[in-house]
């Protein structure tokens, strides 16, 4: 029941979004979320895999976001990180776009995705932090290391900036 009505508030929020993007290129909308559950087998592994239940996981971001129409979805340039974001991307007929975590919200950034619906998939620590950026200001700490349900929401619409944290698991 959770699930579902986690779904349809999603859906709601993101068909408002599409609603304004429609009359109003000025609107963003940026979803972050953190990779899926990475395989833990090998500590020295620097760049592992999803698990089957982060294959999982991926799927249902791609069920939780069906309905979000996404204009790119960013990864950064790991295993973890582009499996996750894949579904999404294929849904949407996109390809992957890899970022850095040097300059998060530069002007190249905000310029490629001015008035566009995204995705950027990271991690525990980049992902709050980009949130941060684009907020401009700290308030997002890190994610524990067992969270792999945030979803953050952040929507810039003619210089005022909505964001809402949600916990999907």
């Amino acid at each position: 029941m959770l699930r579902q009505l986690t779904i349809i508030c999603i859906s709601l929020f993101a068909m408002g979004c599409k609603a304004q993007v429609k009359t109003n290129s000025d609107v963003t909308t940026y979803y972050f979320i953190r990779h899926a559950e990475k395989d833990r087998t090998d500590p020295t592994e620097g760049n592992p895999h999803l698990t089957e239940k982060g294959h999982e996981r991926a799927q249902n971001w791609d069920t939780v976001l069906q309905h979000v129409t996404f204009d790119a979805v960013y990864s950064t340039d790991y295993y973890r990180t582009k499996q996750t974001g894949q579904p999404i991307a294929d849904r949407n007929k996109l390809d992957l776009t890899i970022y850095t975590t040097e300059h998060y919200f530069d002007d190249v950034f905000q310029t490629a995705t001015k008035g566009k619906t995204v995705l950027i998939v990271g991690h525990s620590n980049t992902s709050p932090e980009f949130v941060n950026a684009v907020l401009g200001r700290k308030k997002y700490d890190h994610m524990d290391d067992d969270n792999n349900g945030n979803l953050y929401i952040v929507t810039l619409n003619n210089g005022n900036v909505t964001d809402i944290v949600l916990r999907i698991n």
